[in-house]
């Protein structure tokens, strides 16, 4: 598995530290605060408040530990997105924004790309003092890299409910929209929240711009990641948009077919010092970014050209005794593939540096017949071609 550098630069975690050290917590509290934190975030999410962010403990500690990763994990998508052109006006909506994480995350991705002029970002979000805290960061950022081409707005609605999309109709059409991890807290407790929340992305597909692109981060949780599948293929359905990535095609969902898969991201880093630090205190291991993500178009764009041939890799390259395997996906569902360690050859030695997220491409897939049944497992042969079409 390939390793992803940081995407967070210097600046921006300087900037979350130097704010995180205002709010005077200690670092006892600051720890316990991101175990509770982590608990609501996935063994206790039915116990999970929309107002935690008013809490300055449980805030403080969102702060610290968790809006670096989920930065970074934005910054992962902004870079397999299709080219943007810094030179030109760039327009952001940021749903459920929290502390501006969606914002904050393009502001230092723009600037790191050598141009912020153009750039406008508006932030919804419920909670007024996530808001503030998003606005604080923001100038905090600006000061600092002495910028002055970029403008934050910030808005205060609840998107789960109707009429909020006047807020911010002035501003359509948007060149990205940022829903990160939200949606699955929107409609939790609707009859049918897939249908709500296809919806209200539908909604937004509507004031994105032609050749935008519609950004949705949820947790790599199986709960989380299905529900997500499931908009996904009513979108689909209702030819309301195409999928850049991941996907490499617009069939149903093959993760659905079994109620105990789920298609998720797990791309390693290095966690910047001080959420090492709290991992070391309290058990944590956050070496890798996990997360389920669609991007969403409707210009019919994709990350590769789709072909029977290519495909998605969905799991970790597994080392078993005499071969390795991986599960792949694309438009002929998902399919477990394996080599055996005496076929390795210059022809398919690319499948040595599979890892999940990869996008490959396989010349042939044997199958081997037994008794009239052919086996579920793919082989590949020692001639068969093997090719990295594009890494993570």
């Amino acid at each position: 598995m390939r390793s992803h550098n940081v995407t967070l630069s210097f600046l921006l975690l300087s900037v979350i530290e130097n704010v995180v050290k205002s709010e005077g917590v200690s670092r006892d509290c600051l720890s316990t605060a991101v175990v509770e934190l982590s608990r609501l975030f996935t063994r206790g999410r039915s116990a999970l408040s929309h107002s935690y962010l008013e809490s300055p403990t449980l805030a403080t500690a969102y702060l610290n530990y968790f809006l670096p990763v989920n930065l970074s994990k934005i910054q992962v998508l902004l870079d397999e997105m299709p080219v943007v052109l810094a030179d030109e006006p760039f327009s952001v909506l940021d749903l459920g924004s929290g502390p501006g994480t969606g914002a904050l995350a393009v502001l230092d991705w723009w600037h790191g790309r050598g141009s912020i002029s153009g750039l406008s970002v508006v932030a919804v979000d419920r909670s007024m003092t996530a808001l503030h805290q998003a606005e604080s960061l923001w100038s905090k950022y600006c000061r600092t890299a002495n910028l002055t081409g970029a403008s934050l707005q910030t808005c205060k609605a609840d998107v789960g409910r109707t009429g909020w999309v006047k807020e911010v109709e002035s501003r359509v059409p948007f060149d990205l929209i940022i829903l990160a991890n939200c949606l699955n807290e929107i409609h939790a407790d609707a009859t049918d929240p897939i249908a709500m929340r296809s919806s209200l992305v539908t909604e937004l597909l509507a004031r994105l711009a032609p050749q935008g692109t519609l950004m949705i981060v949820e947790p790599a949780l199986r709960e989380t990641s299905r529900a997500l599948h499931q908009v996904r293929d009513q979108l689909l359905q209702e030819k309301r948009c195409t999928v850049y990535s991941p996907c490499l095609h617009e069939q149903y969902c093959p993760a659905l077919a079994k109620p105990d898969d789920w298609c998720h991201e797990e791309r390693p880093w290095e966690p910047p010092v001080s959420i090492q630090e709290i991992d070391e205190a309290v058990g944590f291991i956050k070496d890798a970014l996990k997360f389920s993500y669609l991007l969403l178009r409707k210009d019919g764009k994709t990350i590769v050209y789709r072909r029977p041939d290519v495909y998605r890799v969905v799991s970790e390259l597994r080392h078993l005794k005499g071969e390795k395997r991986a599960w792949l996906c694309n438009e002929q569902g998902r399919e477990e593939v394996g080599r055996q360690d005496r076929l390795v050859s210059p022809a398919n030695a690319a499948f040595d540096n599979w890892h999940r997220g990869a996008i490959v491409q396989i010349e042939r897939i044997a199958h081997k017949e037994k008794a009239g049944k052919v086996s579920a497992l793919g082989r590949i042969k020692g001639d068969t071609k093997v090719q990295m079409v594009r890494s993570v």
